[in-house]
Protein backbone atom coordinates (compact mmCIF):
# COMPACT_ATOMS: atom_id res chain seq x y z
CA UNK A 1 0.00 0.00 0.00
CA UNK A 2 2.89 2.35 0.73
CA UNK A 3 4.57 1.49 -2.55
CA UNK A 4 1.31 2.56 -4.25
CA UNK A 5 0.76 5.95 -2.04
CA UNK A 6 4.53 7.21 -2.87
CA UNK A 7 4.06 5.83 -6.78
CA UNK A 8 1.15 8.05 -6.64
CA UNK A 9 2.89 10.46 -4.95
CA UNK A 10 6.19 10.58 -7.53
CA UNK A 11 3.99 10.77 -10.66
CA UNK A 12 1.78 13.48 -9.46
CA UNK A 13 5.06 16.00 -8.70
CA UNK A 14 6.44 14.79 -12.01
CA UNK A 15 3.22 15.76 -13.79
CA UNK A 16 3.39 19.21 -12.44
CA UNK A 17 3.44 21.64 -14.86
CA UNK A 18 6.53 23.94 -15.16
CA UNK A 19 8.81 20.85 -13.82
CA UNK A 20 8.87 19.08 -16.73
CA UNK A 21 12.31 17.77 -18.07
CA UNK A 22 12.52 18.30 -21.62
CA UNK A 23 15.13 16.33 -24.59
CA UNK A 24 17.82 17.60 -25.81
CA UNK A 25 17.00 20.20 -28.33
CA UNK A 26 20.06 20.23 -30.92
CA UNK A 27 18.58 23.84 -32.30
CA UNK A 28 18.74 25.33 -29.02
CA UNK A 29 21.85 24.33 -28.24
CA UNK A 30 23.64 25.26 -31.75
CA UNK A 31 21.85 28.97 -31.05
CA UNK A 32 23.68 29.61 -27.78
CA UNK A 33 26.99 27.42 -29.23
CA UNK A 34 26.80 29.95 -32.26
CA UNK A 35 26.34 33.05 -29.77
CA UNK A 36 29.49 32.10 -27.58
CA UNK A 37 31.40 32.00 -30.84
CA UNK A 38 30.34 35.01 -31.96
CA UNK A 39 31.73 36.30 -28.64
CA UNK A 40 35.09 34.71 -28.57
CA UNK A 41 35.19 36.09 -32.13
CA UNK A 42 34.28 39.57 -30.74
CA UNK A 43 31.22 39.99 -33.49
CA UNK A 44 29.16 41.82 -31.48
CA UNK A 45 26.76 41.74 -35.16
CA UNK A 46 26.66 37.96 -35.05
CA UNK A 47 25.94 37.55 -31.61
CA UNK A 48 23.55 40.15 -31.56
CA UNK A 49 21.49 37.85 -34.40
CA UNK A 50 20.93 35.56 -31.65
CA UNK A 51 18.96 37.43 -29.51
CA UNK A 52 15.44 38.01 -29.31
CA UNK A 53 13.56 40.93 -30.57
CA UNK A 54 12.57 41.67 -26.61
CA UNK A 55 16.62 42.05 -26.16
CA UNK A 56 17.39 43.70 -29.34
CA UNK A 57 14.50 46.13 -28.32
CA UNK A 58 16.53 46.85 -25.29
CA UNK A 59 19.81 47.48 -26.31
CA UNK A 60 18.82 48.78 -29.61
CA UNK A 61 22.36 47.90 -31.35
CA UNK A 62 25.20 45.03 -31.22
CA UNK A 63 27.52 47.27 -29.85
CA UNK A 64 25.17 48.04 -26.88
CA UNK A 65 24.48 44.42 -26.77
CA UNK A 66 28.48 43.85 -27.08
CA UNK A 67 29.35 46.40 -24.33
CA UNK A 68 26.48 44.58 -21.53
CA UNK A 69 27.96 41.14 -21.87
CA UNK A 70 31.88 42.11 -21.91
CA UNK A 71 31.12 44.32 -18.65
CA UNK A 72 28.57 42.30 -17.44
CA UNK A 73 28.96 38.60 -18.67
CA UNK A 74 33.05 38.36 -18.98
CA UNK A 75 32.44 34.40 -18.41
CA UNK A 76 30.08 34.42 -22.03
CA UNK A 77 32.41 37.00 -23.69
CA UNK A 78 35.85 34.74 -23.58
CA UNK A 79 34.95 31.17 -21.77
CA UNK A 80 37.35 28.54 -21.66
CA UNK A 81 34.75 25.88 -21.93
CA UNK A 82 30.99 25.82 -21.91
CA UNK A 83 28.94 22.52 -21.57
CA UNK A 84 25.35 22.32 -21.99
CA UNK A 85 23.26 20.63 -19.02
CA UNK A 86 19.22 20.19 -18.60
CA UNK A 87 16.82 22.03 -20.66
CA UNK A 88 13.08 22.77 -18.89
CA UNK A 89 9.84 23.74 -19.12
CA UNK A 90 9.22 26.34 -16.40
CA UNK A 91 5.81 27.36 -16.38
CA UNK A 92 5.42 27.15 -20.24
CA UNK A 93 9.26 28.92 -20.81
CA UNK A 94 12.13 26.95 -22.45
CA UNK A 95 15.22 27.32 -20.48
CA UNK A 96 18.48 25.69 -21.34
CA UNK A 97 20.87 24.93 -18.54
CA UNK A 98 24.77 25.70 -19.73
CA UNK A 99 28.15 25.52 -17.40
CA UNK A 100 30.47 27.97 -18.62
CA UNK A 101 34.24 27.40 -17.13
CA UNK A 102 36.06 31.09 -17.89
CA UNK A 103 39.36 31.61 -18.29
CA UNK A 104 40.41 31.67 -14.53
CA UNK A 105 39.29 27.96 -14.11
CA UNK A 106 36.07 29.60 -12.44
CA UNK A 107 32.48 27.35 -13.05
CA UNK A 108 29.28 29.48 -13.29
CA UNK A 109 25.69 28.41 -14.27
CA UNK A 110 23.66 29.92 -16.48
CA UNK A 111 20.12 29.60 -17.12
CA UNK A 112 19.21 30.64 -21.24
CA UNK A 113 15.43 31.62 -21.84
CA UNK A 114 14.54 30.59 -25.58
CA UNK A 115 11.97 31.31 -27.82
CA UNK A 116 11.09 30.03 -31.54
CA UNK A 117 10.88 33.04 -33.72
CA UNK A 118 10.25 32.91 -37.72
CA UNK A 119 14.17 33.25 -37.68
CA UNK A 120 14.58 29.74 -35.48
CA UNK A 121 15.53 29.64 -31.57
CA UNK A 122 16.75 33.02 -30.01
CA UNK A 123 17.73 34.02 -26.25
CA UNK A 124 15.38 36.02 -24.83
CA UNK A 125 17.12 36.04 -21.22
CA UNK A 126 19.81 35.08 -19.42
CA UNK A 127 20.12 34.41 -15.55
CA UNK A 128 23.33 34.06 -13.74
CA UNK A 129 22.70 31.33 -11.32
CA UNK A 130 23.97 31.38 -7.65
CA UNK A 131 25.77 28.96 -6.29
CA UNK A 132 27.62 27.84 -9.34
CA UNK A 133 28.63 23.90 -10.20
CA UNK A 134 27.31 23.03 -7.02
CA UNK A 135 27.46 19.32 -7.27
CA UNK A 136 28.76 19.25 -11.06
Amino acid sequence: MRFAVYAVLISGLLALPGLAQETRNSQIEATINNQFQAFAAEDVNKAFSYASPTIKGIFGTPENFGAMVRNGYPMVWKPSSVKMLELRNVAGRLWQRVLVTDASGRLFTLDYQMIETPEGWQINAVQLLPNAAVGV
